[in-house]
């Protein structure tokens, strides 16, 4: 082992310190390790992102408005999102993840689980996306969500092969994804779970997140999504259900039971006016995400704490910490934040702000400041990159 595999940051103002020894927390550093004060800082660990979309990224530089604005929620995903994806080209999706992983590092969110979609480029999406995270270091779970809504079954088999060709690293693990029940046939849904099961990983989804969903469920003779992916078996343990709006307590407690992960998008769903996420408190599993928002989860934390007290919502705590866990079984590592066998993921703050930021035992933001590379660069390639992306969408 390389001394400079060897970190420790601390003692911060509480008096803690954290060793980190090849990106993982361990008990004693060894001598010689690198020191990282932060006397006048608070020791944190990083914050996990549940559920998002990179490829929103570019979103905050100036999409143009919907005229005359959307009306539903398939009207918002007809109307906004899917034109989006299909207009992304590679240039653009770099772009796009390139700023949005800077963004989340910025804030100390330092994993990231990412749902994919660009339906005129599939093969090799997932790549664009890895090297962004290597780049920086951010570290991310990557699938591409398969779906038939534009080009049907051939759509979806190549969804899920790009799936299967992620490579892992330290960083990076890969996931299988569907975009949501009412975009896929029973067959899709199959081999979604099979692809999951051979490949050792799980299935990432959207579940419930409208009515709409429910309502196809029913017209294809299930009582709900939830139960015609687990009829399909298309749910490995383990598996992240984003969303689950429409979903009763019991559904939840059920897909609990089957060991999957809930997560709760609170500015999503409030922005696309959804609703809010009651049933599930049914369960501890719920992990917080963003949906493609910004990647702040102290901003998340901050919208769920709201709209929990405006729906009555007494059992919405632990949210944030629990995407740690979600995290750390698909890296083998353990679930306790900045305990031993942990991933070397932390954030140092001052005063509440971002100071230092480390994933892996690698700094990646220093000082306040992306350490990995320039930031303004990659916003200023963001903005140009948005501008070609509005003008192809017009054309959609």
């Amino acid at each position: 082992m390389a001394l400079t595999d060897a970190l420790v940051v601390g003692p911060d103002a509480s008096g803690r310190s954290v060793a980190i020894v090849d990106g993982r927390v361990v008990a004693t550093a060894p001598v010689g390790a690198r020191h990282l004060a932060c006397a006048d800082g608070e020791i944190q660990p990083g914050a996990v992102c549940a559920h998002t979309h990179f490829y929103s990224g570019l979103a905050p530089y100036g999409m143009p408005p919907v005229v005359p604005p959307p009306q539903s929620f398939l009207e918002i995903l007809e109307r906004v999102w899917w034109r989006l994806d299909c207009a992304l080209d590679r240039e653009s999706l770099r772009a796009a993840a390139r700023d949005y992983v800077a963004r989340a590092l910025l804030a100390g969110t330092t994993t990231l689980v990412d749902h994919h979609e660009s339906p005129n480029l599939i093969d090799g999406s997932l790549a664009i996306l890895a090297e962004a995270c290597e780049e920086l270091g951010a570290r991310a779970l990557l699938c591409y969500g398969a779906s038939e809504r534009n080009f049907g079954r051939q759509e979806a088999r190549r969804g899920l092969a790009e799936c299967r060709r992620v490579a892992a690293s330290p960083l990076i693990r890969g996931l299988v994804g569907l975009h949501a029940s009412f975009t896929i046939s029973d067959e899709t849904a199959q081999e979604a779970g099979a692809l999951a099961r051979e490949l050792g990983t799980i299935v990432h989804v959207h579940v419930a997140e409208d009515q709409a969903d429910v309502d196809d469920a029913r017209r294809r003779g299930y009582p709900g999504p939830l139960e015609r992916l687990l009829a399909l078996d298309a749910l490995p343990e383990g598996s992240i259900l984003a969303h689950g709006v429409r979903l009763s307590r019991d559904e939840v407690r059920r897909a609990a039971d089957a060991g999957c992960w809930f997560v709760h998008n609170p500015r999503s769903n409030e922005g696309n006016r959804v609703g809010y996420a009651a049933a599930l408190s049914a369960t501890k599993r719920v992990a917080l995400g963003t949906d493609g928002w910004d990647p702040d989860m102290a901003a998340e934390d901050a919208a769920l704490r709201r709209l929990a007290a405006l729906n009555g919502d007494a059992d919405f705590g632990g949210r944030l910490a629990m995407g740690g866990a979600l995290a750390a079984r698909r890296y083998g590592a353990s679930a306790e934040p900045l305990a031993p066998g942990s991933l070397g993921d932390l954030v140092v703050r001052r005063n509440g702000a971002v100071w230092r930021v480390i994933v892996g035992g690698r700094v990646v933001v220093a000082n306040g400041v992306l350490a990995t590379a320039d930031y303004e660069t990659i916003a200023a390639e963001a903005r140009g990159q948005a501008t070609r992306l509005w003008s192809r969408m017009a054309t959609i």
